[in-house]
């Protein structure tokens, strides 16, 4: 990893880990550049209200995401579900009351105190059918074909290895296992520098793929069946998007689907 993705990944983590303490502390931050209560592009407003009502207080404030994947993947009971950058956890209880006691929801993330976070939510919701993990969304740690169904919320935008993160996501989801996503994507005809005048890499922003790039990346690693579609603005030419892409029942020769050591 090249020292600028380094010093990125770093005021990713700092940025996340403020946001945790800020919700434990009795706040709440956001992905975006202003707080979810007062940004409807961004956070819990994003959640349908039955959704919130039935989760613990601290789960619902420390969602920083741009949309609602739980949703967006139609999960179905028995299900193994893994939430790339799982935050205070809002994603996995949700997930984890969806799939059911026969199925199971991981969380992945990098920040301690997010994870403490999420811990204490879960403990507190009840859930019995859910795991987080430490790691980076560039190298989960789960063996490959895991799990059935990969979801994300605003978090794929922040790595600075993409086609890295797609590579992961292909080898630990099942044969036939889906992608259901939401993030951050910026209109094909806005170039790299645009998209960072526009807002910062933590805030979400800067490091949005274009649509095709979103596409390109996603076909190279192996997945068929890409959708991409916009949801609502965030900022000019960028949109919170839906993207939805499938795992081959049979892969041979795909960049993905080697396993890791």
């Amino acid at each position: 990893m090249s020292e600028q993705s380094t010093d990125l990944r770093e005021t990713v983590r700092r940025r996340y880990a403020a946001a945790a303490v800020q919700v434990t502390e009795g706040g709440a931050a956001c992905c975006g550049p202003r707080p979810s209560g007062a940004d409807d592009r961004f956070g819990a407003a994003l959640y349908a209200a039955d959704d919130r009502e039935a989760l613990p207080a601290d789960a619902v404030a420390a969602s920083l995401g741009c949309g609602n994947p739980t949703a967006v993947a139609t999960l179905r009971e028995g299900e193994r579900v893994l939430d790339l950058g799982s935050g205070g956890g809002i994603d996995v209880l949700l997930s984890a009351r969806r799939v059911g006691p026969t199925g199971k929801a991981y969380g992945l993330d990098m920040t301690d105190e997010m994870l403490a976070l999420a811990l204490a939510n879960a403990a507190e919701a009840g859930a019995t059918n859910v795991e987080f993990l430490k790691g980076t969304i560039e190298a989960v740690p789960l063996p490959a074909h895991t799990v059935d169904v990969v979801i994300s919320n605003c978090v794929i935008n922040l790595s600075t290895d993409k086609p890295a993160v797609f590579a992961e996501i292909f080898r630990v989801l099942r044969p036939g296992g889906r992608v259901g996503v939401s993030d951050v994507v910026a209109d094909d005809a806005l170039t790299p520098a645009q998209r960072a005048e526009r807002g910062d890499h933590a805030g979400c922003v800067a490091g949005a793929l274009s649509f095709s790039e979103y596409r390109t990346g996603l076909a190279a690693a192996g997945f068929t069946d890409i959708e991409i579609t916009a949801t609502h603005p965030v900022a000019d030419g960028m949109h919170s998007a839906v993207v939805r892409a499938t795992k081959p029942p049979t892969t041979t020769g795909t960049a993905g689907a080697a396993s890791r050591p």
